[in-house]
């Protein structure tokens, strides 16, 4: 009987991880046991939530802030479960929380953003997995590093972990005012380009700190191709010991989940490839002509780079540079292009330029 028992819920828990989209939910901190038994409660009602989470160790910014319950709340969340059916998840942050969380029966394990961007603690962490079979989940790391990332990847595989996916929660970044952490989605997509295989799932909480926003965040992830969400929810969230602001109840969870637009990667019609086969012909055709263009361009900035080098001329001419944008952005606007990406894409060919001038200067 105890070998059925446990391969049903293996079986659970393997059914949970292959479900797309993967729905993650529970309060950033276990508090109390009723706290965690009523939020486990509430979400299985809504039918809407595949894992259960709970913040057991908080590892935080500036100590004397609340940083978990510790061990004394896993007990708690095996009771969820077993109230439940919800397969549960914890982050790990040292060999002995891994210990710690398997004793009680934790079905998937998550390292998070102060761990992953520290090779140590993840190696730590990766030697405490070696001959376990579990899950285990890797949050970006907290600055924009994707070899970080990759590393702490590559350092879990090699423990012999077979079923890893990513959380992208967004990255700490100077001057950021909207989010509390920088989505940056194009550090998760090129992640996901590099990792086909691995399944990525965003983590709205921690990218809006606020849960005016969740719902923009997350319908913005499945736009992506995000295989899912991690979403934190707590039974009355503005008491809540940690994480306040971007809580919600179980109940306006499933209603933020019912209003999202749930898209797919394809579908089976000949008339939409078709279609689409065409309009992409037409990008790799344009993709060319701009090559060719960028080509010429910096044939020309290594012409006015050899006239600088014989007039002993600096690179950078700060004057030009500005009216350069100038210029290209009141275009840009005409065409319809956003002066973020107008920014991004001169600032590229800015520095390739740069690049080309300074191998001719210094030849």
């Amino acid at each position: 009987m105890e070998a059925t028992q446990t391969n049903n819920a293996k079986e659970l828990v393997q059914n949970a991880w292959n479900k797309r989209p993967l729905i993650i939910s529970g309060p950033c901190s276990a508090e109390t046991e009723e706290q965690v038994i009523e939020t486990a409660t509430r979400l299985a009602k809504t039918g809407k939530i595949d894992m259960l989470r709970a913040g057991i160790w908080k590892p935080r910014t500036r100590p004397g802030m609340f940083e978990g319950i510790g061990a004394k709340g896993l007990p708690w969340l095996q009771r969820a479960k077993k109230l439940t059916g919800l397969p549960t998840t914890v982050e790990v942050a040292t060999g002995k929380q891994v210990e710690d969380a398997l004793t009680f029966d934790v079905d998937v394990l998550w390292i998070g953003a102060r761990t992953t961007v520290n090779p140590f603690s993840v190696q730590e962490v990766a030697d405490a997995l070696r001959g376990v079979d579990v899950p285990v989940l890797i949050k970006n790391p907290i600055n924009p590093d994707l070899e970080l990332w990759t590393g702490a990847v590559e350092r879990v595989a090699k423990a012999g972990i077979k079923q890893l996916g990513l959380i992208h929660r967004g990255f700490s970044s100077y001057g950021n005012t909207e989010y509390r952490n920088a989505p940056m989605w194009h550090l998760a997509i090129e992640m996901k380009r590099r990792n086909p295989g691995l399944m990525i799932i965003n983590d709205p909480s921690h990218i809006s700190g606020r849960r005016d926003i969740l719902l923009d965040v997350a319908q913005k992830a499945i736009d992506l191709d995000f295989d899912g969400l991690m979403i934190e929810s707590h039974i009355d969230p503005d008491k809540a010991w940690s994480d306040a602001k971007q809580q919600v109840t179980p109940e306006r969870l499933a209603e933020m989940l019912d209003s999202i637009v749930w898209r797919k990667e394809d579908i089976n019609s000949e008339e939409f490839h078709a279609a689409m086969e065409k309009m992409r012909q037409q990008i790799n055709q344009l993709d060319d002509e701009l090559l060719q263009i960028l080509s010429q361009r910096m044939k020309v900035a290594d012409k006015i780079g050899q006239y600088k080098k014989e007039n002993n001329i600096t690179i950078l001419q700060t004057n030009r540079w500005n009216a350069i944008l100038e210029r290209a952005y009141a275009k840009g606007e005409k065409l319809g292009l956003s002066k973020e990406f107008i920014t991004k894409y001169f600032d590229a060919v800015h520095m390739e330029s740069i690049s080309h001038q300074n191998k001719i200067l210094n030849s």
